[in-house]
């Protein structure tokens, strides 16, 4: 993996340290002053950026910071190459193209109605429930009813994805390399299945993201390769249903930590826009990701040779003191929220980042009118590696009088 040939120095931290959900971001705190470029043992060995600087600068210089070689850390990609986060611009913008009219402001914004109807039925159930958890009972559900939504999928559909997506994230969290690639596979699967109903049927590129992608040409001017349409069902499919799962679990401990915020934000739903930002900045669903540089690079006095991973640590920048003072608060309207990297940046910056905001908000709103009282009934259950936040919240929840 390196054209090294003196030994790695010795390692800076453990990635595999018992957590808690608070841990990593002290963690963090801790390295950004101590070893802002940091070297760890696990997975074979990898450098990881921790200041914001530096993160911003490997996420968009694609030339000199490529994510063709490994997109994440720890490497999760058994099965295949998945556009468009495992290639590299130029190869990686036609697939971008496809997707993008999509997930536009306009058209994101005419699922509002249907989103908002989805996250209220589930809240009825999540009501109806005796010992609710945020994750289990409501979050987990949303995530697969939007995106299956999105997707154009039938309900069947959707509930087949939901189970193996769940199957594939607790393999991932679980770190059991066997299971990660049975359950990958059964994406596969899924994608390659839904390819073939396109293409027997096929609906309107523009409403349709299958259909687009089967629409849609290369630069030189031919079909895209059909095992990277495959690939990139595949990752929409496992974006789009893991991260605002553990969003909202993380901003609901936040919310049942801080009541006097809870009541603020329930009162004055107004300020829930501007909320849901500083929450996406201090609860950010991944770590980060990876890159492999090109060529020799010197940072903060650190010798990274050609080759050699590199975990940039977005969860890590987003609460950078030199760039967001007191970082580890919330604090709504925060001058510079637009410095945020928590949907990345460059050329691999989230490409549903509206669609995730509308989930996100609506279901904030929803929440918050529909209780009057939300409190943690436990410690909540940290992921791990890649993603940052909470897996499993079990709360306590006083309904408000109408609901």
């Amino acid at each position: 993996m390196s054209e090294r040939d003196v030994p790695f120095p010795p390692a800076d931290f453990d990635p595999l340290a018992p957590e808690s959900f608070d841990s990593p971001h002290a963690l963090y705190a801790d390295m950004r002053e101590r070893c802002p470029v940091a070297r760890a043992d696990a997975w074979g060995g990898f450098w990881a950026f921790l200041k914001y600087d530096d993160v911003q600068r490997a996420a968009t210089d694609h030339r000199t910071y490529i994510t063709s070689v490994q997109n994440v850390i720890p490497r999760l990609a058994f099965t295949g190459r998945r556009p468009p986060l495992h290639l590299d611009p130029p190869e990686h913008t036609a697939y971008r193209k496809a997707l993008n009219p999509l997930l536009s402001a306009e058209r994101v914004a005419r699922l509002e109605p249907q989103i908002r109807r989805i996250i209220t039925d589930l809240i009825d159930r999540l009501l109806a429930t005796p010992e609710p958890d945020i994750c289990r009972d409501f979050s987990s559900h949303m995530t697969i009813r939007v995106f299956a939504e999105w997707m154009n999928l039938p309900i069947e559909e959707a509930l087949e994805l939901a189970r193996v997506g769940r199957d594939f994230n607790v393999a991932v969290q679980s770190a059991d390399d066997a299971a990660v690639r049975e359950t990958s596979l059964k994406l596969y699967e899924i994608a390659r299945a839904l390819i073939a109903e396109r293409r027997k049927t096929p609906q309107d590129p523009e409403t349709d993201p299958v259909s687009a992608l089967l629409a849609a040409r290369g630069a030189d001017g031919q079909p895209l390769p059909e095992d990277m349409i495959v690939g990139t069902v595949r990752q929409v499919l496992v974006v789009g249903i893991i991260a605002p799962t553990i969003v909202i679990g993380s901003i609901t401990v936040h919310l049942a930590r801080h009541q006097d915020l809870q009541q603020t934000l329930r009162t004055r739903p107004e300020l829930l826009p501007s909320a849901l930002e500083e929450f996406l900045r201090l609860y950010m669903p991944y770590r980060g990701f990876a890159r492999t540089t090109t060529r020799p690079v010197e940072v903060r006095g650190r010798h990274i040779e050609p080759g050699e991973p590199i975990a940039i640590v977005f969860a890590s920048a987003c609460r950078d003191e030199s760039v967001f003072p007191d970082p580890d608060e919330f604090i709504l309207d925060r001058p510079n929220i637009g410095e945020s990297l928590a949907f990345g940046r460059g050329p691999h910056n989230c490409v549903g980042a509206g669609l995730a905001r509308l989930e996100l908000l609506v279901a904030l709103q929803e929440l918050l009118r529909r209780t009057r009282r939300i409190e943690l009934k436990g410690e909540p259950l940290p992921t791990r590696c890649p993603e940052i936040g909470a897996l499993s919240v079990p709360v306590h929840i006083d309904p408000a009088p109408d609901s």
